[in-house]
């Protein structure tokens, strides 16, 4: 996570928030030992994130990424840190683009929860699908290598890189919407009818499949990807915490979000000129991964409900962490509220 793109007057780190504050000396000693680094010089925390804080640590041997869990009261299974580290590491092997993974510390004691180190990576994160740097002409290309590093994950066999038992194959949307709709009776601080409407229509309107099996991300959108810093590839797939053993569609559909939401809305493009843009279609980036990925089918309006429905539970969890003072993004009440304007959406397409 690393040299990304921002919107103007944004910087790529702040100074370390009051509540995500490090002991530095304690992490300086224990990052010398295990990995050589020399005495810390910085610490900085990255500016984007809503989950698991992430800094730039500044060392006498150069510049690490750590990721670690909030502090306070965590919802369970939630902010798997060691999740993530396990299978970016596994991923090592393949090639599919994932920063190294350098070193996971399991003890808590270091600077109060566990952590993991990886390599720093140099290259442009787009926070946005409308892709406003990159030249009108060259913005399919993008949306293109955004595809195929998606099929590319999607086609590691999960037991031949160790991760067999990554998650339970099959049944994948019974399981997610039974997780989601636990997850939202636990996090739950205000009303949402059409998160309740949903967690009742979505099981049972499950389309057939369910038993196929990839590794998801669980997360794949344009500011999860580094793309190199000149060229539309893809150099390293970011924030791994929702992965799992799931289909594949799940990944497609949640990629497919911003489609659906405006400018200003969790990056969307539903309100611009996508053509006018030079950005591909619906239909068209859809049918670019299914091309690549060797698939006759696509996403439904089941898909784009359940991913949009998981997605208004997570930024209602974000808010609930907000109120209990301990979200990583200090603008999290206002990603929380976003929850409503997804399950509307959601519901809008099959109810």
């Amino acid at each position: 996570m690393t040299e990304p793109e921002r919107p103007a007057g944004q910087q790529e780190t702040t100074e370390v928030r009051a509540v995500h504050r490090l002991p530095e000396a304690e992490l300086g000693t224990y990052l010398d030992r295990v990995l050589s680094s020399g005495p810390i010089t910085e610490i900085r925390q990255m500016s984007v994130g809503q989950s698991n804080p992430t800094y730039l640590v500044v060392t006498g041997a150069g510049e690490y990424v750590l990721r670690k869990q909030p502090p306070g009261p965590l919802l369970k299974s939630a902010h798997a840190i060691d999740r993530e580290y396990r299978i970016m590491a596994a991923l090592s092997q393949t090639g599919v683009p994932v920063p190294r993974m350098l070193h996971y510390a399991t003890d808590a004691a270091i600077i109060g929860t566990p952590f993991y180190v990886m390599e720093r990576l140099k290259g442009r994160v787009f926070r946005t699908a409308a892709l406003a740097d990159v030249p009108k002409p060259e913005r399919r290309t993008y949306y293109h290598a955004m595809a195929e590093a998606m099929v590319q994950l999607h086609k590691v066999d999960p037991a031949a890189v160790g991760l067999a038992d990554f998650g339970k194959p099959g049944n994948y949307y019974a399981r997610q919407i039974g997780r989601w709709t636990d997850q939202w009776a636990h996090s739950k601080v205000r009303e949402n009818p059409s998160i309740d409407a949903l967690c009742q229509w979505l099981p049972a309107h499950i389309p057939p499949g369910d038993d196929e099996t990839v590794i998801a991300h669980g997360d794949f959108k344009f500011d999860n990807l580094m793309f190199h810093p000149t060229e539309p590839r893809v150099i390293a797939i970011l924030d791994w915490e929702l992965s799992t053993l799931g289909h594949p569609l799940a990944d497609l559909a949640y990629n497919c979000i911003a489609y659906h939401m405006p400018s200003g809305t969790m990056g969307g493009i539903a309100d611009l000129d996508i053509a006018a843009e030079g950005i591909p279609g619906l239909a068209e980036h859809v049918a670019d991964y299914c091309r690549l990925a060797g698939r006759s089918d696509g996403i439904t309006a089941f898909h784009q409900a359940f991913a949009m429905f998981r997605l208004a539970v997570i930024a209602e969890g974000v808010l609930a962490r907000a109120r209990l003072g301990n979200a990583s993004n200090p603008e999290a009440e206002q990603v929380g509220a976003k929850g409503r304007v997804l399950a509307d959406k959601a519901c809008s397409l099959v109810l």
